[in-house]
């Protein structure tokens, strides 16, 4: 088997592996498939983890995984697929981020593998056993993978910053009503 032969192969296990990871992950969001729970209580989720509006919220994170991954998976638009669960994957690790970087300790470790992948095979392409190779890569112009990435890494910076600011101003409205509730107690003490 030639060197290009195995790295095409390699190519394929990695899309399919990752992307179809990645499908899944945003069909649990969408649909409720593979034990997850659909858009209205993952938008409940998302809300109250900061990203808000919570289903829209939702909606984006599950199109972001979904079809990103699903174009992953079969090499089609890889430059775009790659791109949106890199931005997709990035914003969820700000959630698991005060935990600090490893899985089994709430951190972000898996976050960042899927999004360093998910950049990784942007720039890479997706290999020989593709669509975008089949259709003659109409969708995976070198062009598209620097305009993929920063227009999806500018969205990921918003929806991050619009989440710790939320995340913050829920931080400032708990900690004044626990003042006003200590408040409160020492005003029934005296």
């Amino acid at each position: 088997m030639s060197h290009r032969s195995r790295t095409d192969l390699g190519l394929l296990a990695l899309r399919v592996g990752v992307g179809g990871t990645l499908f899944a992950h945003g069909a649990q969001k969408l649909f409720g498939w593979f034990g997850g729970h659909g858009l209205d209580a993952t938008g409940g989720a998302m809300e109250a983890m900061g990203f808000r509006p919570g289903k829209r919220s939702a909606l984006l994170a599950g199109l972001g995984e979904a079809a990103g991954g699903a174009g992953l998976a079969l090499g089609l638009g890889t430059p775009v697929a790659g791109a949106a669960t890199a931005a997709t994957m990035t914003a969820a690790g700000t959630v698991h981020a005060p935990a600090g970087f490893w899985a089994a300790s709430g951190g972000y470790e898996l976050n960042a593998v899927l999004a360093t992948t998910g950049a990784a095979l942007a720039v890479a392409g997706p290999g020989r056993y593709s669509l975008d190779h089949a259709l003659g890569h109409r969708l995976n112009r070198p062009w598209m993978v620097a305009a993929a990435l920063a227009g999806v890494g500018v969205a990921a910076a918003q929806v991050i910053g619009a989440r710790q600011k939320a995340v913050a101003a829920s931080a400032t409205t708990d900690a004044e009503q626990l003042d006003a509730a200590g408040d409160a107690e020492q005003a029934q003490d005296a």
